[in-house]
């Protein structure tokens, strides 16, 4: 008989493992609480080091640092193109699995014009140039493009990409790709400048071996999920998630189960138990959190009016959420000043005085963790969305 899952069953599971049920214990390491998440999104750097710290006990945002700019050899975590093509914090151990699944995803058709596009000899030929001119150094972009294009040719630099109200030169469409593959990592800023670097050599996993462990991992953090959810979350192609899920399930890797009423949902094959109890408490998750992009349906993770307050277009991580008993309950936005930070949390009803409490010991655990003085405001946000 097929098992039946609810939500708030699948909740909790994925609170608990996620470490927001119960923070994860000091002594655990930073790249543990990564691991769990399936990569921290890191576009906004101080966004990461929040959801890494709310999920580990004492972590700050020098902990992340460390783990992240420590020596090439030694760092724990690297920053690097991850699922969907955005930077992401990765475990440095996990390289070999990410570096080899993520160039396996079928990508969609190019959204440049043809004179603007690169062939696939030309991408391989900018990802090779890339880890090259990288290996033991760290440039800034111009440097990285000066020495990209003294490897290919002039046709690599031309200034034909559209981004930002200006034209970036031909290669870096295939940026992300050098990122998702290993010829590229993120290194300190040189002042006010990003540079880049080339994470260690590693031997990449076989590419069907690490797709479908990514799948296993994915289950085991976010399930029950679709093919779709799965293919939603990593920005590949339905019908090719949809073909992979079955191929898994015809060899007995993944079992179906009904969640919510729905059919066509999938467990990593025996690892199929659940908590009784919901998960209950306040959590304050920032900007692009795994967890509300990753976690589905999102009609349920998002109810009522957090859909239409707390999603961009139906997009989730915009809004930094405030999450309640395990569903977003409401949107809040920091803003820093020297050594102190205003949280302002917008509650979409009306807090118990539990729920106060707990709120006010969140926003000082946020404060913690930039390694700010935190006070809290509850009122209306009026920041927009994040792009």
């Amino acid at each position: 008989m097929t098992q039946t899952i609810t939500w708030n069953e699948a909740s909790a599971r994925r609170l608990q493992r996620q470490f927001l049920a119960t923070p994860a214990e000091s002594a655990t390491p930073v790249a543990d609480v990564v691991a769990t998440m399936l990569g921290a999104h890191a576009q906004v750097l101080s966004a990461a080091e929040v959801s890494v710290g709310v999920r580990a006990e004492g972590v700050t945002r020098a902990d992340v640092r460390a783990a992240l700019w420590d020596t090439p050899a030694q760092a724990s975590l690297v920053k690097t193109h991850g699922p969907r093509g955005t930077v992401h914090l990765l475990p440095a151990r996990e390289l070999p699995l990410w570096c080899s699944a993520l160039p396996a995803v079928p990508s969609g058709a190019s959204p440049f014009a043809p004179d603007v596009r690169v062939t696939e000899e030309q991408a391989r030929q900018i990802v090779a140039a890339i880890g090259d001119a990288l290996d033991g150094v760290c440039l800034t972009v111009d440097e990285l493009g000066a020495e990209v294009v003294a490897r290919t040719g002039s046709w690599a630099g031309d200034r034909v990409m559209p981004a930002f109200q200006d034209l970036w030169p031909r290669w870096r469409q295939v940026m992300h790709r050098a990122g998702q593959s290993g010829a590229l990592s993120f290194g300190p800023n040189r002042g006010r400048k990003v540079t880049y670097t080339r994470p260690p050599h590693f031997t990449p996993l076989p590419a069907e071996e690490a797709v479908r462990e990514l799948v296993r991992r994915y289950l085991h953090a976010y399930g029950p999920a679709t093919p779709q959810n799965f293919a939603k979350w990593l920005a590949a192609p339905g019908g090719w998630a949809a073909e992979l899920f079955g191929r898994l399930a015809g060899e007995g890797e993944i079992e179906e189960v009904v969640f919510e009423g729905a059919t066509g949902c999938w467990l990593v094959a025996g690892d199929t138990e659940f908590p009784e109890d919901r998960v209950r408490g306040v959590r304050l998750l920032p900007y692009f959190d795994a967890y509300a992009i990753a976690a589905q349906p999102r009609e349920s993770l998002f109810p009522g009016a957090a859909y239409r307050r707390a999603l961009a277009g139906g997009q989730a991580g915009n809004y930094p959420v405030l999450l309640l008993d395990g569903v977003v309950a409401g949107v809040w936005h920091q803003r820093r000043q020297g050594r102190r930070t205003t949280v302002t949390v917008e509650p979409l009803g009306r807090l118990t005085a539990r729920q106060e409490r707990e709120l006010g010991d969140q926003v000082e655990r946020v404060g913690e963790v930039l390694e700010a003085k935190a006070e809290l405001v509850v009122g209306e946000v009026a920041s927009g969305p994040h792009a």
